[in-house]
């Protein structure tokens, strides 16, 4: 069980992260629309389509990483923040720093590494 103190400590640093990836969406540089080529060499019109492509891979990611971050947040207001949603032992305090949005202790995230790359064998 986290103390106040860590506690306060996570939201911070949750919130902080939300906080950078919204400003980062807001971005007009970021903005799908600066990505504009009327030119008619193929090479460019490729290049420009791999910039698309990348932009809305990382916007994906972002969003994603966005849910995950709000899903801790209500976690950490609700109690079950820092507990492994596998085995309901607390997650160290190292991983929550380094992953704040874990959901899984070391332990469990491994096993369960493993058993994916079982299945793509």
């Amino acid at each position: 069980m986290l103390s106040e103190r860590k506690r306060e400590y996570f939201k911070k640093l949750l919130t902080k992260k939300l906080d950078e990836l919204s400003a980062e969406g807001k971005n007009p540089a970021s903005s799908l629309a600066e990505i504009k080529d009327d030119s008619p060499d193929l090479v460019d019109q490729a290049s420009l389509e791999y910039d698309m492509d990348f932009t809305l891979h990382i916007r994906e990611r972002e969003s994603k990483l966005i849910a995950k971050i709000k899903d801790a947040l209500e976690r950490l207001e609700e109690g079950g923040f820092g507990i492994c949603e596998i085995c309901g032992e607390d997650i160290s305090e190292e991983r929550l720093k380094a992953r704040p949005m874990t959901t899984l202790c070391i332990n469990c995230k491994r096993k369960q590494e493993a058993n994916e790359k079982l299945r793509g064998l």
